[in-house]
Parts: structure tokens; sequence; C-alpha cells
């Protein structure tokens, strides 16, 4: 596998802590002793959990310096505050593989976003249960991997996931609308790299025809949800919400197409921020540094 494209010498370090004096001034110390000139720097303190949350967006004067020093360097300072930290290069695209079902609106908006270069993702593989957007796959040069999924099969199908997930070094898995349910044991493998999406109709109306159950309540707002996977189903750690209003006038297919609208926007979003190191986990919640 060709190395991956780097950014020189612009980095992003996250990290969270337990809250005590002195972590801002000992982050900053060790960026002025590696040459370290701060771009962006964002914290959060949370008082209830007494857990702090920052990200540092910085760039290095001295181009002998490499990522592998810095991380060396970071290590003492995170062993004496007990941190838990990530440092990559601010520019090296997220590995990226992408599944659907049937539905593709949000697989195609995340394709075109990449190939805009709005969204820092590279996309190796397309995992699908059924052949629908395989012409999709072709039309952006991406490898499309079919993998039915019956009862029967369920467990030969996750273990070809992991091992695309494993062969293409994937840092995050996108369900772009794949209707299968993850296994407990799956969710737990992909855990704080798996993003979902659903409509913001759960759990009042689930299974089939969730528009029509809205409409027929005369809901008056259409929304979406993007999430982190876990175990417990539609109820990881929320990345990001929106919602659209709508009334009476609105017809069922009316209501399909704009929920479909915002759940592309809505994951577009997840996953611009994911790929840029602003989402860390807190607990059940999420601390998104926009």
């Amino acid at each position: 596998m060709s190395p991956r494209p780097q950014s020189g010498s612009e980095f992003v370090l996250t990290l969270s802590c337990p809250d005590r004096a002195g972590l801002v001034h000992a982050v900053t110390t060790f960026l002025v002793g590696h040459s370290g000139n701060i771009l962006e720097s964002q914290q959060f303190d949370d008082r209830l959990q007494n857990r702090f949350f920052m990200r540092v967006h910085f760039d290095v004067s001295d181009p002998d310096i490499s990522l592998s020093e810095l991380r060396t360097g970071f290590g003492p300072v995170a062993e004496a505050y007990r941190i838990a930290w990530q440092l990559h290069h601010a520019a090296t695209p997220t590995r990226t593989l992408i599944m659907v079902s049937k539905f593709g609106h949000c697989l195609n908006d995340l394709l075109f976003r990449r190939s805009t270069g709005t969204l820092n993702i590279e996309v190796p593989a397309i995992v699908s249960n059924h052949r629908d957007f395989e012409p999709l796959a072709q039309n952006y040069g991406i490898p499309f991997h079919h993998i039915p999924v019956t009862p029967q099969t369920k467990g030969e199908a996750e273990a070809r996931l992991l091992q695309l997930v494993s062969e293409l070094d994937i840092d995050l898995v996108v369900l772009a609308r794949y209707m299968q349910i993850l296994s407990d044991d799956l969710c737990k493998q992909l855990d704080g790299r798996a993003i979902n999406i659903h409509h913001s109709f759960l759990p009042s109306f689930k299974g089939a025809r969730p528009y029509v159950q809205a409409h027929e309540r005369g809901v008056k707002l259409v929304g979406a949800t993007a999430h982190y996977v876990t175990s417990d189903l539609d109820e990881g750690p929320i990345i990001e919400q929106d919602v659209v209003r709508v009334d009476h006038s609105r017809a069922p297919h009316e209501l399909v197409t704009m929920g479909r609208d915002v759940e592309a926007q809505v994951l577009a979003r997840a996953v611009e921020w994911h790929s840029e190191s602003r989402v860390l986990v807190n607990g059940n919640r999420t601390v998104v540094f926009r």
C-alpha cells in the first residue's frame, strides 16, 4: 500500500483527561519546546464529570521534527496528566469505508463532496448488501464489494467486512443508510470509528414507512441524527442533528424528500468533523469543536 499523503509541518493534537491545574500550560510548553506555533486551539471543561477536552491545530517551524518525534515528546506529558490523546498530520485524509443498502442519497452526497475536496476523506471501498449502487461506485472509480446478508450468513458477512477494514487500513466506517443491524461484537470492534445516520422519528416511528407514520400523526419537524455506532441500537453518542419545519400541506413523499436532504447534510457534517478530529467522545455524549 502506498504511503498516505501528509501535511508537512501541520499537526492536530486532541486530548481528554481528568481536569487539573496546569494542563494548558503543559501542552503549550510542549509545543514551544518542539518549535510549535498554535494555529487554532479549543478546549472544554466538563465540570459535571471533572474532565478536560482540548483540540490544538499547530505547525512546526523546524523541518527536522517528525510526527514520531512529536509523539515521543508528548508521551511524558500524557503520562503525568493521565491524558488520552491522538496526534497526527492535519491534512492526512481519513480512510473511509462507506456502507449502503438501497437508499443512495447519503452515499452520493459523500462521494460528491469528496470529489470536490469538501471532505478530506479517502474512500478505498464501498460495501453493500445489494448491487443497486455498484454503477455509482464505478463512476467514481471506487471498488464495490457486494456482501449479501441473511440470518444464516450474517457472521460470515461481518467477518468479511472486518477483513476489508483491516486490509484497507480503514480509519472510519460510515453507515450511509445501511439497513442491517450490526452485531454487538462488530460494534465493539468498530467502537469510536463507525458513524450511522437515521431519521429523527425514532423511537416513535419504527419499522417500515416511518414518514407515512409521521404524516399520519401530523408531525411538524423532520430531521436526522448522526451518531457513533454502539451495541445500543441507534443510541450511540450523538455527533450532529438537524431539523426542518413542515406543516399540514406536505404530502408523505415530500416529507421523504426533505428528510433525505437533512440526512445527507447531517451525515456529511458528522463525517467532516470526525475526519478533522473535532469530535471527542465524552461517555454517552460528544464534545464537538466546530
